[in-house]
């Protein structure tokens, strides 16, 4: 399995925080296959004010870039991505076509010695 980690932001407004997070309760059907389909097996978002963490497990043949192609041909994945726009706002720094930003792992308790 690989294990990645992802930022984003979201507008700073609790309202929208608010319907973003009711969305995130019932994510479509569609949505979670594709998201299946190209290898992630466990996803989990985190919040912290407007700072969102995602945290993805996935098998050990998952491409990113082949992942972000099948999703951006994906018609409801597209819908989904289009309507959580309206929410999202892009890191500082980051070019404004790039959304979710993959962290870098500092530190990793399994690699530590007993």
């Amino acid at each position: 399995m690989q294990h990645f980690a992802l930022a984003l932001d979201l507008k700073n407004d609790p309202a929208l925080i608010e319907e973003y997070e009711a969305y995130h309760r019932e994510v479509w059907p569609e949505v979670i296959a594709a998201i299946r389909h190209v290898g992630i097996l466990e996803m989990k978002i985190f919040r912290l004010n407007q700072r969102m963490f995602m945290q993805m497990t996935t098998t050990d043949d998952y491409d990113p870039v082949v992942a972000q192609n099948y999703l951006a041909n994906d018609a409801k994945s597209q819908e989904w991505e289009q309507l959580m726009d309206r929410f999202q706002q892009r890191l500082p720094g980051y070019p404004l076509d790039q959304k979710w930003i993959e962290m870098d792992c500092c530190f990793d308790l399994a690699e530590q010695g007993d």
